[in-house]
């Protein structure tokens, strides 16, 4: 199982390492310092706010659904007759919901007129996260890597046609960058469609009542889950742009930095696209032998501790790695935040660098969210996640409201900061407590000394060289040091990868 699941984590690093850096930082900053921070923050502020209520679109039935054919590949075929009109229903209710909050909030006719693209392409966009979670339940994750940067490469084709050729003499819209996205994720949807009816034979949509109330009744928790952090992580810029009178621009103020987070956030997603049904699979054997154990105490005894030492072996290497680069990540935005931020946008203000160090601070806080939340909701502990993302909300928006308007862009990026970290927190702890899990002082001793080392190293390097070959100079130096500190061990991965 750790096999696999490093194996297939190379191949999809490998592949968003090729294509979703030049979406973010060639394509995404290109489009922005061509129309501007008004109106980048102008589409920013809308899509996230199409983004948190995409939830309704989903209502947790791609989770769902992971969890459920990997637990049973034979249920690909009953579950995609039955969810898929249903999710063109909740489609409409995603819809209504949509326009009905924006209008409330005042949104006006320019504004409707995008974000009716918007909700298209969520639509799309979540259809096609539904049909791949068949896809990664079937265990097809070499498919799925493939799959999971088609959409990315087209927008960067369709894009580099516009901002770069000849093609158009009219200035770049940032309507042309939506209707890309429009078109793209049509393409994908059709391949992925098409891939998934392969696997599962021809299948008659089944519109009944009780399908959908079963369903629905399994996948609400995982809904409500997704909902309540889509609001303590996106409604940040929704927040800027209705509070303050220059909303628009302090939102692509904020979209400057926050991009990079993002960007950075998509690697830690693929952790947990792999773990969740490796965690899956794990937990139910574990649950098998518990109950296997009141018969057979002695045999049934071993096997449990051989799942659980497998369990938490899985929950250290995948820790260790991304913790490893998360702390890097976030002692660079701390050295090297001015130099990042000038490199890449045209337009900055003199609290940008430090709006920059905030939020790659929070980065550690989202990979440890990635992990132990990932572990949690394979283990069903929806109800003690839900309670802590509900409280996470309240100290958001709490400290937005009361950041926003006094500190603007920079409020919002230390609320968002603070929120991460008492729910990253909490799920460690909640973890430990359930599961039992044991890793060991060792483990969180050698990331303290790393993230000590590290922060030296960071120091030292940008006071004695400029910032190019100091940047250059810390990504080595962080290497090195996640070895000798034994945070990543080469050889155990190294075995690991080669075991039958």
């Amino acid at each position: 199982m750790k096999k696999k699941f490093l194996s297939n984590l190379l191949l999809l690093v490998f592949l968003n390492l090729l294509i979703k850096p030049f979406w973010f930082f060639g394509i995404e900053v290109a489009v922005q310092n061509r129309v501007g921070e008004a109106m980048y923050g102008f589409y920013f502020s809308l899509f996230n706010f199409a983004f948190i209520l995409n939830i309704l679109l989903d209502f947790g039935i791609t989770n769902f659904n992971n969890r459920a054919v990997s637990r049973d590949p034979s249920r690909l075929k009953t579950h995609l007759a039955g969810i898929v009109p249903l999710k063109f229903m909740l489609s409409v209710f995603y819809a209504i919901v949509v326009f009905t909050t924006g209008a409330l909030i005042g949104y006006s006719e320019v504004q409707f007129r995008l974000l009716a693209i918007l909700v298209l392409n969520q639509f799309l966009s979540s259809f096609i996260l539904y049909l791949r979670s068949n896809i990664s339940g079937l265990q097809l994750f070499r498919t799925d890597s493939l799959l999971s940067v088609l959409d990315r490469s087209l927008m960067i084709l369709i894009n580099g046609i516009l901002l770069w050729s000849s093609i158009t003499s009219t200035p770049y819209q940032i309507e042309w960058f939506v209707y890309s996205q429009t078109a793209s994720y049509m393409i994908t949807l059709g391949m992925v469609l098409g891939i998934v009816l392969y696997h599962s034979g021809k299948i008659r949509l089944e519109f009944k009542r009780a399908v959908y109330l079963r369903i629905l009744r399994q996948s609400y928790p995982f809904a409500i889950l997704i909902l309540l952090m889509s609001f303590f992580n996106r409604i940040d810029s929704v927040m800027i742009e209705r509070l303050l009178c220059d909303g628009q621009e302090q939102a692509g103020i904020y979209a400057q930095s926050f991009r990079v987070l993002d960007a950075l956030s998509q690697f830690a997603v693929l952790f947990a696209a792999l773990l969740l049904p490796m965690f899956s699979k794990m937990l139910k054997a574990q649950e098998k032998t518990e109950a296997s154990e009141k018969t057979e105490a002695k045999t049934g005894e071993k096997a449990l501790e051989r799942i659980e030492e497998r369990t938490e072996d899985l929950v250290r290497i995948s820790s260790s790695l991304l913790l490893a680069v998360a702390v890097s990540v976030a002692v660079a935005g701390i050295f090297f935040n001015d130099e990042i931020i000038r490199l890449m946008y045209h337009e900055t203000e003199l609290n940008s660098p430090a709006i920059f160090s905030i939020l790659m601070g929070g980065f550690v806080f989202i990979s440890l969210s990635y992990i132990y939340g990932t572990l949690l909701t394979a283990n069903r502990n929806l109800k003690q996640l839900n309670l802590l993302a509900g409280a996470t909300v309240i100290i958001n928006i709490t400290l937005n409201l009361l950041l926003i308007p006094a500190y603007k862009a920079y409020g919002a990026a230390i609320a968002s900061i603070a929120s991460q970290a008492f729910y990253a927190i909490g799920q460690v702890v909640l973890a430990h407590r359930i599961l039992r899990l044991d890793l060991g002082l060792s483990v969180y001793g050698r990331l303290l000394l790393y993230g000590v080392i590290v922060l030296g190293g960071g120091f030292a390097l940008q006071h004695f060289l400029s910032w190019v070959p100091a940047i250059l100079l810390f990504i080595a130096f962080s290497g090195i040091t996640a070895i000798l500190s034994g945070l990543v061990r080469p050889a155990e991965m190294r075995s690991i990868f080669w075991e039958e």
